[in-house]
């Protein structure tokens, strides 16, 4: 039995909680009991009743059970894992480190190096979803190499897009915040108006309101309304790709970017930025990367996109022959299993 802990609403759409669901279910899918816990949400700086209920709801976990913990909450529950750490085989499941978010000020981002750095050094062993993550907690977060494992976000196999659409069809699928850099794509596109395309923005406003009232305000501004949609969180995103010709996420930072991957899987050409683990998950046959925050990049990335149809399919073929080599949540869990299998014995 392993108790698998996350933060609020493990159905929450975004990346870090669909690889968590995922996670669990081909776990159990292979054998391993995996009992779920809901933690309050933490945020960057959790207040005492919420380190209170945390307490709680860990004290009532048996002596040396094995905890799997989500990095949302791992990193700033430091106190809990010095406490916890000698009572429960604690491991940290790290989609990438908290202190790399956009939009932290300093004092925030040295916070949360310090108390993420003090509760990856209580566990026994740290899941990573990349080796570009993997590298960062060696050389920033002093973890052992020994320690860490890599299981890479699964992708399921999916017929390819047609990537026939007239205009073109550029589809972005990310959580409106500022990591994603939705403002770069509005700022790049604005120069292309006398150029067919449509723009669909899917992913969900409620983790920064302000924000994502900002990207609509811009766009409006821009007189961009009537060619970017944003489409709020959907059900199934795989309708989104397969109605889709092209994939656009300049994101400032990726731990692993499972949007890109479910893109590849798609067949669908991608443009990116050259950020976090995206060069690692996107080969240069299948997309068009460039600098972070380099409007002017993206838009000549995506005027060539737009107007050479021999190269969206040169791209197309690339993403095709990449999305074969994509590793499966079976091959995650496996992974995983053997890591928690090893903590058990230890």
């Amino acid at each position: 039995m392993i108790y698998f802990a996350y933060p609020g609403d493990i159905d929450t759409p975004t990346g870090g909680y669909h690889y968590d669901r995922r996670l669990i279910d081909e776990l159990r899918s292979i054998g391993v009991r995996v009992e779920t816990v809901a933690l309050p949400h933490c945020s960057m700086a959790p207040n005492q009743k919420i380190l209170a209920s945390v307490q709680k709801i860990f004290a009532a976990i048996p002596d040396q059970a094995i905890v799997v913990i989500d990095g949302l909450a791992f990193g700033v529950l430091d106190e809990m894992a010095v406490a916890e750490a000698k009572r429960l085989r604690l491991v940290a499941l790290c989609h990438h480190p908290l202190a790399l978010e956009t939009g932290l000020d300093e004092p925030e981002r040295r916070a949360l190096m310090v108390s993420e750095r003090r509760a990856l050094s209580c566990a026994l062993a740290t899941v990573v979803t990349s080796a570009h993550t993997r590298q960062i907690l060696i050389d920033q977060f002093a973890v052992p190499a020994a320690r860490i494992i890599v299981a890479l976000p699964g992708t399921d196999r999916v017929p390819f897009a047609s990537c026939d659409g007239d205009p073109i069809r550029l589809l972005t699928v990310a959580s409106l915040t500022r990591r994603k850099a939705h403002d770069v794509i509005i700022d790049a596109l604005a120069p292309l108006k006398s150029i067919s395309w449509q723009s669909r923005f899917v992913g969900g406003k409620d983790f920064d309101p302000a924000w994502a009232a900002g990207l609509e305000k811009r766009v409006n501004l821009l007189g961009l309304s009537h060619r970017i949609q944003f489409v709020g969180s959907v059900e199934n995103t795989q309708v989104e790709y397969q109605q889709a010709d092209a994939f656009v996420l300049p994101s400032r930072f990726e731990g692993y970017g499972m949007v890109f991957a479910e893109a590849l899987a798609a067949g669908l050409p991608v443009l990116a930025a050259r950020s976090g683990a995206v060069p690692d998950v996107v080969p240069e046959t299948a997309g068009l990367l460039v600098a972070p925050d380099d409007t002017q990049a993206l838009t000549e990335a995506l005027r060539q996109i737009l107007t050479s149809e021999a190269l969206r399919r040169r791209l197309q073929a690339g993403a095709r022959q990449a999305a074969a080599t994509l590793p499966t949540w079976t091959d995650a869990a496996t992974i995983v299993a053997l890591k928690l299998e090893e903590v058990s014995s230890s």
